[in-house]
């Protein structure tokens, strides 16, 4: 459902959907690989080691989120975009 115009905007003013998609799919690989990694460090580090495995574990699961965000922005944005193909908007 649209908004009516409120403002100055240009009637054909469109959102950059590819380009908020390759950013998701950009943050998508690196917040994964972030995830792994951290989790990894967790799994080996020592009970003396700095930084502790506690902390590696809070960043992993915050990467974590992260990436789910982004999957949930992939998947909102392969919607709007289907959707715009089929009205041709």
């Amino acid at each position: 459902m649209r908004r009516p115009r409120t403002g100055t905007e240009p009637v054909t003013a469109r959102s950059p959907l590819r380009l908020r998609l390759i950013l998701a799919s950009a943050a998508l690989v690196v917040f994964t690989a972030a995830t792994v990694r951290l989790a990894m460090g967790a799994h080996s580090a020592g009970p003396h080691d700095s930084p502790s495995a506690t902390v590696l574990l809070v960043l992993a699961v915050v990467c974590g989120v992260l990436a789910l965000a982004a999957i949930l922005d992939l998947v909102v944005l392969r919607r709007r975009m289907r959707s715009q193909r089929t009205t041709g908007a």
